[in-house]
């Protein structure tokens, strides 16, 4: 049991540094600083969408516009940081 949530935590740190990641790169494209013409950009930029846009759009349905400034990852990366501080101690501690 304990190396299962081992293994849940391990993923939910590896998931937030997918979504800094998807952060910086849509930064990188908002000011033409990569070429999203670039086939490799391109793959990085359809895999890093695919595998946190599912998560961040109910938080961005939920918030209100607020013009140009996208804060659904940092609210994101707050619930996961929430759910591995209840693993780490509550669960891992009666954990055999």
């Amino acid at each position: 049991m304990r190396a299962l949530l081992e293994v849940i935590l391990l993923a939910l740190q590896l998931y937030v540094y997918l979504i800094v990641a998807s952060a910086i790169l849509s930064w990188l494209v908002a000011f033409n600083v990569v070429n999203t013409r670039n086939q490799v950009v391109r793959s990085i930029w359809a895999f890093l969408d695919a595998v946190t846009e599912p998560a961040l759009r109910p938080i961005r349905n939920i918030l209100p516009n607020l013009g140009g400034v996208d804060i659904s990852p940092v609210i994101l990366i707050l619930i996961i940081i929430f759910i591995q501080r209840l693993i780490e101690d509550y669960l891992l501690p009666i954990a055999f």
